[in-house]
């Protein structure tokens, strides 16, 4: 069986390098992965909860819905880390599916 490419779908690199994140932003996310990984790894006492809608299909919502759990991981901060988990591009979200 061959295949041919119709389009080279560009590495995360690529991506990085098109699109740089603020350094603010890099801080902000090494920090996470590393209070994420302390938690995996026993080094934390903390509670890892990944938190759904598992499928949306509203950006306004989304958004919404996003900005309320980072208050609510506030006041929870000591104690839990909430992770959204929200994926917006399953077919049947689409009505592809």
């Amino acid at each position: 069986m061959s295949f041919h490419y119709v389009a080279k779908l560009p590495t995360p690199e690529d991506i990085r390098e098109q699109f740089p994140m603020p350094d603010h932003l890099v801080r902000l996310k090494k920090e996470r992965d590393a209070e994420i990984s302390d938690v995996i790894s026993g080094k934390s006492n903390k509670f890892l909860l990944i938190i759904g809608p598992c499928s949306a299909d509203n950006e306004e919502a989304v958004c919404d819905y996003v900005n309320r759990l980072a208050r609510i991981n506030e006041q929870v901060k000591d104690k839990l880390i909430l992770i959204p988990r929200i994926y917006t591009n399953k077919p049947r979200t689409t009505g592809e599916g």
